[in-house]
């Protein structure tokens, strides 16, 4: 095993030229460093780190590589690792796109274009310059080419749907190391695939997309006491799936540590939130909040605000961040799955989870998109998401534990499909799509990648592998 890892980095080292020298090797002092993705629970060990500066670096890597033997796997901050970690990085050279962060808006045509390893900040705040706003996530510093590939749900998403389908064009790098541009008529078998299909298909330099006349939206947040929760929980919902398409919300149970940063408060506290935003007046937010209210919060922030503020209306932690997870979609949530979730985090629970969440999806959400890619809709009624912090090994075990028990304990209610996005442990890709989607899919990624050169967190593979039909 040490030879053949031996001889891997003797290949590697042959890339170290490249990128006027951002080339990381194991041993290397700043290999640590640059392997470190997003979510530094995540041990990545690649047999090299590029960090290019240029599409034309882009570009050259890939070919190194393909000449080194070597595959490649693009990635931007690295928030979902943990599957392509799983599949093993002996041979692989990690590609990080964090380098290339330029951004421009268009506020005629209403269209952001931004390079492959820009960050939602980095885009939301010129866009609101000109009073427009992006399908943005619910956090500042996710990557907006690996959001948006595998599909994105943020605060507009009931009204206007995954950010995917307001994609109107992608460049990228392929397998021989050409750039190439992807829209609605120019490589439009791609454009489809990668409209879903992750990053399965090339080194993403650029993407562009659609924005919206969105300079307010009426958001904020309702705060319970956790002892509340199932009376919150219940009336959110009976109330979520018949509610109009101009809100999107989010309840959780958080459960927030000691630390002085966080409001006193609510500091070391278990709280019960439903969070969200309304694409109307003051007065239809009102009356479509007016049930939620009736609740009685401790506190209620909803308002009037500018949207360029909603990227971080969720809370979500910025920066590196150990932690570990699990996630499952619900066709429904009856009152025997609201007991199932409360008997795992509401009143008294013990669980090592910092948030348990469950999103509202239906709206356009739950509608096929015309003219979308591989996925334009998700078929479910709610995403449930549990996420543990993972600061050591004890925590990471107890933590994992406990997201999973929660996503069992729902089981009786899951779809059978994952959200990729939200899918940080090694799932099935397949589960993602329907079959036609899906053999569409290899057959894309046998046309653009018949050398399996590129290596994503959530693989496709092509149509035939080691001389049989792939599933």
């Amino acid at each position: 095993m040490t030879i053949e890892l031996t001889t891997t980095t003797r290949r590697a080292a042959g890339l170290a030229g490249l990128c006027d020298g951002a080339i990381h090797l194991p041993g290397d002092e700043g290999y640590d460093a640059v392997r470190l993705p997003w979510n530094v629970a995540v041990d990545q060990r690649p047999a090299a780190v590029a960090v290019p500066k240029t599409v034309a670096q882009v570009q050259s890597v890939v070919r190194a590589a393909a000449a080194a033997g070597l595959r490649v796997a693009p990635q931007s901050t690295g928030h979902n690792a943990g599957p392509l970690v799983a599949q093993g990085l002996d041979e692989v050279v990690v590609l990080r796109t964090s380098a290339l962060r330029g951004v421009s808006i268009d506020p005629v045509k209403r269209i952001a274009r931004v390079e492959g390893g820009a960050l939602w900040l980095d885009a939301t705040e010129p866009a609101a310059d000109h009073g427009l706003a992006a399908l943005h996530g619910s956090s500042p510093d996710v990557g907006i080419a690996g959001y948006s590939l595998g599909g994105g749900i943020g605060w507009y998403a009931r009204k206007l749907g995954l950010a995917t389908n307001s994609l109107t064009a992608i460049e990228l790098v392929t397998a021989d190391g050409e750039l190439v541009r992807a829209d609605a008529t120019t490589n439009r078998e791609l454009f489809w695939a990668l409209r879903g299909g992750g990053g399965n298909f090339g080194v993403v330099t650029a993407l562009e997309f659609r924005l919206y006349p969105i300079e307010t939206a009426y958001a904020g947040m309702l705060v319970w006491d956790r002892d509340d929760a199932e009376k919150v929980l219940r009336r959110w919902a009976d109330w979520a799936p018949d509610a109009p398409d101009s809100v999107s919300t989010s309840f959780r149970v958080l459960n927030l540590p000691p630390l002085p940063d966080i409001p006193e408060p609510f500091r070391g506290r278990s709280l019960a939130v439903i969070d969200g935003a309304v694409l109307g007046s003051d007065a239809e937010a009102e009356s479509i909040l007016g049930l939620l209210r009736g609740l009685e919060p401790e506190l209620d922030t909803f308002g009037r605000v500018p949207a360029r503020s909603l990227v971080r209306l969720h809370m979500d932690p910025e920066g590196p961040t150990p932690a570990v997870s699990d996630s499952s979609m619900l066709t429904e949530l009856p009152d025997a799955a609201i007991d199932a979730f409360l008997e795992e985090v509401g009143p008294g629970s013990t669980s090592s989870l910092l948030a348990a969440e469950i999103r509202q999806l239906g709206g356009a959400l739950g509608r096929p998109h015309e003219g979308g890619g591989a996925l334009s809709m998700l078929d479910a009624s709610f995403l449930t998401f549990g996420v543990a912090v993972a600061a050591t090994p004890e925590m990471a075990m107890q933590g994992q534990l406990d997201a999973a028990q929660l996503m069992g304990a729902l089981e009786p209610w899951a779809t059978d499909r994952a959200y990729l996005n939200f899918a940080e442990n090694a799932v099935s890709p397949k589960s993602a799509y329907d079959e036609p989607t899906w053999t569409q899919l290899k057959g894309l990624r046998s046309a653009f990648d018949p050398d399996d050169r590129f290596l994503a967190n959530h693989r496709v593979p092509r149509l035939f592998e080691d001389g049989r039909v792939t599933e």
